[in-house]
């Protein structure tokens, strides 16, 4: 009881986990996360969907705190639909990267949040762009949160560059399923977004459709 006591849990850091995730596929994107939301222990939401509409073609999926991550998600979308505007047609992904990024790194004493950047422009196609701690990366693929521990194997084998949209779906559906299976931080439903020339397409897989692995 004195250990309890004297165990200062007001101002102990919050635990947080999820898993997210984004793959180039010939001809577009497809960016994904589970649903689970936790402090600690506790989930606190079982179906948040981590995907979030930066611009038409231009999503991002957050981890880290959920209240840092959607405030920088509320910042760029006012931003990009002011810079669309100004440009006089749809800004590139990499110009929503860019500002993820400068924000991130502006308050990187103040927010904890890691935005994974995915879209489909007219200048250079399918992107993704990693901008944890304030950088900016560009990549084939690119995983983030907790359960991205447990399936960078898996990713590194069953990525293959110029996979077709099925391919795409295939691979971030089955690294998703990996990972909630072992992160206890990881759960709740797929949420998967295809971003092609054509549009953006949101996609939900829910319990019963989600791959199974071998369990012992």
């Amino acid at each position: 009881m004195d250990d309890l006591l004297e165990s200062d849990w007001t101002t102990e850091e919050v635990s947080t986990g999820t898993t997210i995730i984004a793959a180039v596929f010939d001809g577009g994107v497809v960016i994904g996360s589970d649903s689970r939301v936790s402090a600690g222990q506790a989930v606190v939401n079982r179906v948040l969907n981590k995907v979030c509409r930066l611009h038409d073609k231009i999503y991002c999926s957050i981890s880290g705190s959920a209240a840092d991550a959607q405030a920088v998600v509320d910042i760029v979308d006012y931003q990009m639909e002011l810079h669309g505007i100004q440009m006089g047609q749809p800004p590139l992904v990499q110009a929503a990267a860019t500002i993820v990024k400068d924000i991130c790194y502006k308050y990187k004493e103040e927010l904890v949040a890691h935005l994974l950047v995915a879209g489909w422009d007219h200048k250079y196609g399918g992107q993704v762009y990693g901008t944890l701690g304030g950088m900016m990366i560009k990549q084939q693929f690119a995983l983030g949160g907790s359960g991205s521990t447990y399936i960078y194997g898996f990713a590194d084998s069953a990525f293959k560059p110029g996979m077709t949209k099925e391919e795409c779906l295939k691979f971030t559906k089955c690294a998703l399923a990996l990972a909630m299976n072992r992160d206890g931080s990881s759960g709740g439903v797929i949420y998967l977004v295809t971003i092609t020339s054509k549009g953006a397409e949101e996609t939900v897989i829910t319990a019963k459709d989600i791959p199974s692995f071998y369990e012992d």
